[in-house]
């Protein structure tokens, strides 16, 4: 298995090479015969990689651990995930990750060449625009192929990423079998979830899909082509990175809430906060496209976008793999990863820059003054204020990521920032932008009427002025109270919300936050009740306004599960002798201690269980029971914390159980996430807005298509 997941490695490898080489001499040339040759060559790149994925898997699924990365990635489960996390094995360590997004990349380039191969027999394209189209999608094919040579060459020549490496015979005894010490390596078993099965896969197909826009942004400067034709061919693909992005982000902090024990869901990791750069760079790239497509302006900036996009992907990658920051997600660094990653990254900057200005003229508005602002109130305001503020935010917070590994002499330099830092800057730069999204769908392009601006805004007004009264009743009589008592404590979270501000400013930002979420919320419902109710519309809009809904219900969510938690920890008094406990209190919430037991499963995946059922009062009404626990790995010694929750409209009571202490007494941990609802079901909302985006017809795709292209 080694030896021909190696063989189609390298055969993978040539292909990207052959068809980099090949459409550079198809498109100087003119060559038919060099552009079909590398269009095979495309197809054969992600054939290879595929059955190079499909060998990994046939071993991670029936347990064959004659490759190294195999036995040290799959799952020792027998419940009834197990087929799944053995599936998962494929993407769990460093060089199995970096070979399924090689293939997703090469996969995407393939889908590229099928789009092109069906668009060349559509008779109801012109000659000269299937012309074009064709040399369009050649170039970006080759871009993308030299990106996936450059990932080939990380496999095959770095250590530590080749995948199809030999289990050593170290790791057999004399009869063949594994020894004592290689049978228990597995993947770690705090991976061993439903939602981190699934987080990764999601992330990487929206990395690897960030290269179509990339690719298409490099071809459009080489053929000196401002039509919209490459931003038709990219905003599928733009939408559906962005969605696979969210999802991955949401997942993810969907297993750091119920698996890691601390009660949150996002706390600014080095690795968290990469997997936010490119889509935080993505938001900004859908609107610069709008306005490319709508008004013809913001042609530079959308090249620069497409391609800061990857370039962020790059930088997630770099931080992730290269070792400069420590992090309990990153893999081992190597020099080889950090030199190639590190060029990537300036390769993916400095080549767009030296083309944008090349292309200056050309990539220019098509109205004169387009790029221009006339207005402050107005959509080109709006949307690049919007862009300002996401690649501002971006570019701070890769620095802040960083900083640790930067020079003393830098701000910040040889220093991990805290949390507070982070939500320093990101809390009021957030209300900010979301502000503006509210603005933005009652201006106008150019210049606001301003009667016909608050025409527009009045009822959408009345209606969030009785929302944020609402929450502001609820701020006053609920959040604040918690603040003040979080403060009353004098504990490490006391001094955590100390540096956050003074009194009247943390709470005042998020009651200026609760406003904005009801004039967005408002304002994006009566702009999706009007696009919805207009055939004519198209999905774009439709599901874009719905996503600016769930932004709104997010802001609320995010509001009261991050600046407004009440945390209890101590221990709760036990009494062997008589099995009773003291009550253990969390705010309006008492525990009543029910029972305690320990199951053994050391016979069928070498864990343990210790449980504690508790009975849950809230100002003395039962309201439930939760029965927090301790898994614990015999063989490593590992242990797994799993929450025990009871779930509100308004809040949850999330509950840790982190053993006994010397005096038998039981350690738990418990939290009262305000809101926190809101954040699962504004990031539902969101993905189905970015779906309904993406799979919705486009108003005339077809005939914008050709007018653009016929316009040049």
């Amino acid at each position: 298995m080694a030896t021909s997941g190696f063989a189609f490695l390298i055969v993978a490898f040539g292909a990207a090479l052959a068809a980099v080489v090949l459409l550079i001499v198809g498109h100087f040339s003119g060559s038919s015969i060099a552009n079909r040759i590398g269009r095979g060559a495309v197809f054969t790149t992600a054939l290879s990689l595929l059955v190079c994925c499909t060998i990994l898997v046939v071993c991670f699924m029936s347990g064959d651990v004659s490759i190294l990365y195999v036995l040290e990635e799959r799952s020792l489960s027998t419940d009834g995930m197990a087929w799944l996390y053995r599936l998962s094995g494929l993407w769990a360590g460093r060089s199995g990750s970096l070979l399924f997004w090689t293939f997703l990349i090469a996969l995407f380039n393939a889908v590229i060449l099928g789009r092109s191969y069906f668009d060349s027999r559509d008779s109801s394209i012109s000659a000269n625009d299937a012309n074009r189209a064709y040399r369009l999608d050649n170039i970006a094919m080759l871009v993308v192929s030299a990106v996936v040579a450059v990932f080939c060459g990380l496999l095959l020549f770095s250590d530590g990423n080749m995948p199809f490496e030999p289990t050593p015979e170290r790791y057999f005894d004399a009869n063949g079998e594994l020894s004592a010490a290689a049978s228990v390596m597995s993947v770690n078993s705090l991976l061993e979830h439903w939602a981190m099965a699934i987080h990764p896969p999601m992330l990487f197909i929206g990395y690897a899909g960030l290269t179509v826009p990339f690719a298409y942004a490099m071809a459009a400067l080489v053929m000196n082509d401002s039509t919209k034709l490459w931003v038709e061919r990219v905003t599928r693909f733009v939408l559906a990175s962005w969605l696979f992005l969210g999802a991955g982000i949401g997942l993810g902090a969907v297993w750091a809430y119920v698996v890691l024990g601390w009660g949150g869901y996002w706390g600014w990791d080095p690795v968290e906060n990469a997997s936010l750069l490119s889509w935080l760079v993505c938001v900004a790239l859908v609107h610069t496209l709008t306005v490319y497509r709508q008004r013809g302006a913001f042609k530079r900036w959308a090249i620069m976008c497409a391609c800061l996009a990857f370039t962020f992907v790059i930088v997630a990658t770099f931080i992730t793999r290269s070792g400069i920051v420590e992090s309990v997600h990153a893999f081992a660094g190597d020099p080889v990863s950090l030199a190639l990653f590190g060029g990537l990254i300036v390769a993916s900057i400095v080549i767009p820059l030296i083309g944008i200005v090349m292309r200056w003229k050309s990539f220019g508005p098509d109205t004169e003054g387009a790029d221009d602002i006339e207005n402050m109130l107005s959509k080109d305001a709006a949307y690049y204020f919007n862009n300002v503020i996401m690649i501002a935010f971006t570019l701070l917070l890769t620095y802040m990521t960083v900083s640790s590994a930067l020079p003393r002499w830098l701000p910040f330099g040889g220093d991990a920032l805290g949390t507070t830092a982070y939500e320093a800057i990101a809390r009021p730069l957030g209300i900010i932008y979301l502000l503006i999204l509210a603005v933005c769908p009652l201006l106008a392009w150019g210049k606001t009427d301003p009667k016909k601006f608050f025409k527009q805004a009045r009822v959408p007004a009345v209606c969030a002025v009785v929302l944020f009264a609402f929450l502001a009743f609820w701020w006053a009589t609920q959040f604040v109270p918690v603040y003040d008592a979080m403060m009353a404590k004098g504990n490490s979270n006391s001094q955590t919300l100390l540096e956050a501000g003074p009194a009247w400013y943390y709470n005042g930002l998020a009651l200026v936050g609760l406003l904005v979420a009801s004039l967005l919320f408002f304002n994006a419902a009566f702009m999706f009740a009007r696009n919805i109710r207009m055939p004519h519309k198209r999905g774009a809009a439709i599901g874009g306004s719905f996503a600016h809904v769930a932004m709104a219900v997010i802001l609320i969510g995010l509001i009261g599960s991050n600046m407004y938690v009440y945390e209890e920890s101590g221990y709760m008094a036990f009494d062997e002798e008589t099995k009773t406990a003291e009550p253990f209190y969390v705010n309006e919430y008492r525990l009543e201690f029910v029972s305690e037991s320990v199951t053994d499963n050391v016979e069928a995946n070498n864990t343990a269980l210790y449980d504690v059922v508790f009975d849950v009062y809230k100002h003395d009404a039962y309201v439930g029971q939760v029965k927090p626990s301790i898994q614990l790995d015999v063989m490593t010694q590992q242990q797994k914390l799993n929450a025990g929750v009871i779930s509100f409209p308004e809040e949850d009571l999330f509950v840790v159980y982190r053993g006994v202490n010397a005096n038998g007494d039981f350690s738990l941990d418990a939290r009262v996430n305000q809101f926190i609802l809101f954040v699962w079901a504004g990031f539902g909302m969101l993905m189905i807005g970015t779906l309904c985006a993406l799979v919705m017809p486009r108003k005339a795709a077809r005939a914008g298509r050709t007018k653009g292209r016929d316009a040049s």
